[in-house]
């Protein structure tokens, strides 16, 4: 049996090239960039001929497209800033050459955040499915927070992706502001309502939720500033979807 990477990338020249190590023992990567101004496609083609590139219609889409120019039998989606450790890697190669058993795995994903791996706070074990026979799942057509629908049987990895997720401020700002305008478009074409009390409202349980439900305060000041960005975001999504459909009341 054999296995196609595949990933999407922009402007990922700090993380991509630890990214594409760790999956260089694969017999086939795909890389799809959505218009990177940094050495990204230069990086990925020290790794790989199957750069491409194309625009940008959000990461359900994209992971789509990517996933269409696979050709081999079993397929793994990694993110730029996630890594495949050696015993990973030893687990996923014998799994794909067990007898049939499942079409699709998931495995845990261990998270950094601010230089802290959480153990807590809804981030561990965060169980993600990213191994499948090709031809046995795809991808929603979310723009954020998308996920893999499976055609067949999900089974269980037992060794972690390593998720470098969100080593800075700037990072967490950056991806808190992008995810929120993304996730309201989202929204305002469900054409889900908000207000200013909802917005808050969503954004204090999601506090609550984090911190106290998923025991965020185990993870010392770094769990209280997950539980906080989380809020921040969620307020964040409810406050634009208000506007979005500000806008579009007053275009009728």
């Amino acid at each position: 049996m054999s296995l196609s990477i595949i990933v999407i990338v922009k402007n990922e020249e700090p993380m991509i090239r630890e990214c594409l190590a760790s999956v260089a023992w694969a017999d086939e990567i795909i890389v799809l960039d959505s218009g990177s101004t940094d050495q990204t496609v230069a990086i990925c083609k020290e790794y790989t001929d199957h750069v491409y590139e194309t625009d940008w219609p959000g990461f359900g889409p994209q992971k789509n497209r990517a996933l269409d120019y696979a050709t081999k039998d079993w397929v793994l989606s990694i993110d730029a800033d996630e890594r495949i450790s050696y015993d990973l890697q030893t687990e996923i190669k014998r799994i794909i050459q067990m007898p049939k058993r499942h079409d699709a795995y998931s495995m845990p994903r261990r998270s950094n955040y601010c230089g802290r791996y959480m153990k807590h706070s809804g981030w561990w074990p965060d169980r993600v499915v990213r191994l499948f026979r090709r031809g046995k799942a795809h991808f929603s057509d979310d723009l954020v927070h998308e996920r893999l629908i499976t055609h067949g049987k999900v089974g269980k990895l037992k060794e972690p992706i390593i998720h470098e997720s969100l080593l800075t401020l700037e990072q967490i700002l950056n991806t808190m502001n992008s995810y929120s305008t993304a996730g309201a478009k989202m929204m305002s074409e469900e054409n889900q309502q908000a207000g200013l009390c909802k917005a808050i409202g969503h954004g204090l349980w999601m506090f609550i939720r984090t911190y106290f439900l998923r025991a965020g305060f185990l993870d010392g000041k770094e769990g209280f500033m997950l539980a906080i960005s989380n809020a921040e975001g969620t307020y964040y999504r409810y406050l634009k979807l208000m506007v979005l459909n500000r806008e579009k009341q007053e275009e009728l």
